[in-house]
């Protein structure tokens, strides 16, 4: 099997459907992004083990649904409109259960606070959007024959959407900026640091596409300042 890379890093009031667990109420929408990425690593880990099916069900996954730059270029395609689902297909895999447990927390801790400020439609649009942006950057940027799994492309999206929002209410509230320069900071460091744990096999050209997009999209969905924090 080829080399995986992988992606892992990592107000409003709340509206629409939720499920009450342990007295937390989960978004419907924030859950259902969660169950499709567990079902599908759990039917890939089973495959891995032969619980079922065969153990290229990973592999044929990745080579289906996993983003391939070259597609972007001239290698032919499994079918024919895999060079423009892949900008989304990918976003719904993983490299493992530990790269799905770390994206599907900061997920969970990400998504209800861009819930609580813009409701579950939203959220949707932004989460999808930072998934196409997230592909974008590693398509123009990387440079590598391997393909792209994961969701944090749309997890930094998802924390380039809060940082914006804050910087916008700290800027209109005459706040200090400060915090929102360290978060940055903060951000650089870590991808620095994972990429050099793993070995260069982190999408960091993800991670500053799903950013970017987030950023951008947060001004469009939510532009209004709101009374921030010191």
């Amino acid at each position: 099997m080829k080399r995986i890379v992988t992606d892992m890093p990592e107000k409003g009031q709340s509206s629409g459907l939720s499920l009450r667990v342990r007295g937390d109420d989960i978004p419907a929408a924030l859950l259902f992004l969660i169950l499709i990425c567990v079902v599908i690593e759990g039917v890939l880990t089973a495959g891995d083990f032969n619980v079922f099916g065969t153990a290229r069900l990973r592999h044929l996954a990745y080579e289906m649904g996993g983003f391939w730059p070259g597609l972007l270029q001239d290698w032919k395609s499994n079918y024919p409109s895999q060079p423009v689902l892949m900008f989304f297909t990918y976003g719904f895999l993983h490299g493992g259960l530990l790269h799905l447990a770390v994206n599907m927390f900061t997920l969970y801790s990400l998504g209800r606070a861009v819930i609580d400020r813009v409701g579950q439609l939203r959220f949707l649009v932004l989460y999808l959007g930072t998934v196409l942006g997230g592909a974008w950057g590693f398509g123009m940027l990387a440079d590598t024959l391997q393909p792209m799994v994961g969701a944090s492309g749309a997890l930094f999206g998802l924390a380039g959407a809060l940082i914006s929002w804050n910087y916008v209410d700290r800027f209109i509230f005459h706040r200090r900026l400060w915090p929102i320069v360290r978060v940055v900071i903060y951000l650089i460091l870590l991808n620095i640091v994972l990429w050099y744990v793993m070995g260069g096999q982190l999408a960091w050209q993800t991670h500053l596409g799903g950013f970017v997009a987030g950023w951008v999209l947060a001004m469009i969905i939510d532009p209004r300042g709101r009374k921030a924090d010191a």
